[in-house]
């Protein structure tokens, strides 16, 4: 049930992203405002992530997972009867703070039910659910925006009622995380990672920027550039695309179970830089199919870092800091995701969005070609006392591996 919540949250998260060229065309929006609204919904995330993402280590995994997901249901009932640009931004808001407020809890959540022998399984189910629910937002959003002129008729009330029954469930599953002395402060917003998950998480920043920033690329942008750069006039294109990333992403995550964390990061690294260069090919030639190669290179690439840093992170955490540890996480790739996106949006209307396209997927590039260097140099140097194969993970395959 946990994994179902998590994907039809990040599903919500995806699903307005195709619909942005309508809401273009009917209120008369920029590109800049654009990508505003998909900025706000970050600031809602962030803020939620500091004062709430520790908050189900007190008081349980279930009551704070019940709640976000009721306040997923009222942003989807505002998104349902929006009527202009200040409707969009209060839903884009609240759907953040759902978020949010969920994330953290879910990936914690998924760790304790994780078994003993498989410790990798609750952060690859986080992963591959955040990457299928993003895939199946945005692809079915794009279809229906194909069909249809107003989508947001059709996938809102559905989206609402599933939030009601997924919250009513949500309190009759078992609590993995027993109520802890709760006091006001712990609400203080702030980032915290413990002493001995620093090393790990340090490790990890580069390729969890790199990752989330091509996502950010893809949710903010790629609608507007399949229309206007690269002059594809299927309506669908744009939440495809985004839907192809995210399924490329999906196939990376189980694939990199099958790897060490470090290597699987390495590799994915890799691929990131080869698809950004792949996205820079398709803007120059103008080629939709390009595109859509480097989407596919690229969410391999995302899949495998996101989840081999999840991996890193989660083999030298306690249950006690869990949470916590994971959002500061997903402050750090939400603010991937966001701040590049919000800097794009403004230098559009200046340089155009072709320019500016190449400016994002030259960020992209760079920052992946430092996370592969500092994956490699780690992987080539990695140390004995290797905190991502933990004595837990290894113990099953001792006698075959050596480890």
């Amino acid at each position: 049930m946990l994994v179902c919540a998590n994907v039809v949250m990040m599903a919500t998260a995806s699903a307005p992203s195709p619909i942005y060229p309508l809401y273009r065309e009917r209120w008369g929006l920029s590109v800049t405002m654009l990508t505003v609204v998909f900025a706000v919904y970050v600031v809602g995330l962030l803020g939620a992530l500091l004062m709430v993402g520790s908050l189900s280590d007190h008081v349980g995994r279930r009551p704070v997972l019940a709640a976000a997901l009721l306040v997923a249901a009222a942003s989807t009932a505002i998104f349902w009867t929006a009527d202009g640009i200040v409707s969009l931004l209060v839903a884009r808001v609240v759907q953040g703070i759902a978020t949010g407020t969920a994330t953290s809890a879910l990936a914690a959540g998924l760790v304790d039910l994780s078994p003993e022998r498989r410790p990798q399984l609750g952060p690859t189910m986080t992963a591959v659910g955040t990457s299928i629910g993003m895939a199946t937002g945005a692809g079915v959003v794009g279809l229906l925006v194909q069909s249809t002129s107003r989508p947001d008729a059709y996938v809102f009330p559905v989206l609402t009622l599933t939030f009601v029954v997924l919250a009513v469930v949500i309190l009759r599953i078992p609590e993995t995380r027993a109520p802890q002395a709760f006091q006001l402060a712990s609400l203080r917003p702030r980032v915290r990672v413990p002493r001995e998950v620093r090393p790990a998480f340090l490790a990890a920043g580069p390729s969890l920027v790199a990752g989330w920033a091509v996502t950010g690329l893809f949710l903010s942008l790629t609608p507007s550039l399949m229309s206007t750069v690269l002059h594809v006039r299927f309506g669908a294109a744009g939440g495809l695309s985004i839907a192809t990333l995210f399924l490329a992403n999906s196939v990376g995550g189980f694939c990199s179970v099958r790897h060490t964390a470090r290597l699987a990061t390495l590799r994915g690294a890799v691929l990131l830089t080869l698809g950004a260069l792949g996205l820079a090919v398709a803007i120059a030639v103008a080629s939709s199919a390009v595109y859509v190669g480097g989407a596919v290179v690229a969410g391999l690439g995302v899949g495998l870092t996101f989840n081999g840093s999840l991996r890193a992170i989660t083999a030298v955490t306690t249950a006690k800091s869990r949470s916590e540890v994971f959002s500061a996480v997903y402050v750090i790739s939400y603010a991937a995701l966001s701040l590049p996106s919000l800097a794009a949006g403004v230098t559009a209307p200046s340089w155009g969005l072709k320019t500016t396209g190449y400016l994002y997927v030259g960020f992209v590039g760079a920052l992946s070609v430092v996370a592969a260097l500092h994956a490699g140099r780690s992987h080539a140097h990695r140390p004995a006392g290797d905190p991502v194969r933990t004595t837990r993970e290894c113990e099953p395959h001792r006698e075959r591996t050596g480890c």
